[in-house]
């Protein structure tokens, strides 16, 4: 199973986030709709839901491409993602004129290292299961 190790890495990387997504969604769904409650995040959901999977997808595949060989721990790899996408994240809320509470600029020193960490542990045991599933790692 050698053929397009590249495209498996893709989507070995895309089937975690995608997933959480989509039970994310599911209820966010059921909150706003069902139960009426007024949690206006249409504008900037946009963003997780497009960017994240490919970035996750694309980021398995570099680490394909380039580190896998080098013995670098994909743990460590998949744990700096987030410091790519919070900033992202931040960027598209200021560009939407989306209105980010104070709340999570208080809770941010310490929701990234614990995102940091599970990341880490996602991409280490999740992705790395894949991509052993997929003969890629």
């Amino acid at each position: 199973m050698n053929r397009h190790p590249l495209l498996r890495a893709y989507l070995a990387g895309i089937a975690i986030p995608t997933v959480v997504l989509l039970v994310v969604m599911t209820g966010y769904t059921i909150i706003r709709y069902v139960y009426n409650i007024p949690v206006p995040i249409e504008r900037v959901i946009v963003f997780p839901m497009a960017a994240v999977p490919n970035a996750w997808g694309l980021w398995n595949l570099l680490y394909v491409a380039f580190l896998e060989k080098r013995h670098v721990s994909l743990g460590l790899f998949g744990g700096v993602l987030p410091l790519l996408l919070a900033p992202g994240g931040y960027v598209v809320t200021r560009l939407l004129g989306f209105t980010v509470p104070d709340a999570v600029f208080h809770v941010a020193p310490f929701a990234l290292p614990i995102g940091l960490v599970v990341y880490y542990l996602v991409w280490k045991y999740f992705v790395g299961f894949l991509n052993a599933e997929l003969g890629i790692a």
